[in-house]
C-alpha cells in the first residue's frame, strides 16, 4: 500500500476544516483556537497548526489530508506542511471582497511546491455568488502560465471534496 500526503489551503472560512471533516475515514485532528482577531466577525475558531484527516481510495492508496491555517501570519506552518507533499488543493472563498486575488495570493505563496506537483482549485460558495465567472479563473491561471482544473464544490459534500482529491490524483500520475 502507498501513501499520499495532499494539502488543503485556502482564505480563512473556506472550508478546509469541513473538506477534511466531510471525506476522512478517521475523526480529524484540529488545532483551532478562539479567533482574537478582526477574522472573529466571521468566525469563532480558526485553525492554528494544521488539519488532519485521512482515506483510502480504492487501489488502497492511503491518503493523508493536512489543511493549513488560513491566516498569512501562519505562512511558516505552510512551508512545514507542504514537505513532503505530493499535491495542493486551493479552496477558493467566492464571498471575500477578491476571489481572483485570493487564488493568485496562494498561488504565489506555494509556487515552488506547485512547480514541482500540481494543484487544483475548488471554488466554494458559489451559491452564494455567481461572481467571478469561472472562465475568470481559469484566465488568472492562464496568465500566471498555470492550467490547474477549477472546481465549484461544497466542502461539506463528501463526493465534491472526493472529487478535487482523483482530479489531484490523476494530474499527478499523468504529468
Amino acid at each position: 500500500m502507498s501513501e499520499i500526503k495532499i494539502i488543503i489551503t485556502g482564505t480563512p472560512g473556506a472550508g478546509k476544516t469541513t473538506a477534511i471533516a466531510a471525506i476522512s475515514e478517521t475523526p480529524p485532528v484540529r488545532t483551532d483556537t478562539a479567533t482574537t482577531d478582526e477574522l472573529s466577525e466571521v468566525k469563532e475558531q480558526t485553525t492554528v497548526a494544521m488539519d488532519f484527516g485521512e482515506l483510502t481510495l480504492e487501489d488502497d492508496q492511503k491518503v493523508f489530508l493536512y489543511g493549513t491555517p488560513g491566516q498569512r501570519r501562519f505562512e511558516f506552518m505552510w512551508k512545514i506542511l507542504v514537505q513532503g507533499g505530493l499535491g495542493l488543493i486551493i479552496l477558493v472563498d467566492c464571498t471575500r471582497e477578491d476571489p481572483l486575488a485570493d487564488m493568485k495570493m496562494y498561488l504565489e505563496n506555494f509556487s515552488d511546491f506547485i512547480a514541482e506537483t500540481g494543484a487544483v482549485i475548488g471554488l466554494v460558495k458559489r451559491d452564494m455568488t455567481d461572481t467571478p465567472p469561472l472562465d475568470e479563473f481559469y484566465q488568472a491561471l492562464n496568465q500566471q502560465g498555470l492550467m490547474f482544473p477549477v472546481f465549484e464544490v461544497d466542502v461539506r459534500e463528501q463526493g465534491d471534496v472526493a472529487l478535487m482529491i482523483d482530479a489531484l490524483v490523476s494530474l499527478l500520475e499523468y504529468s
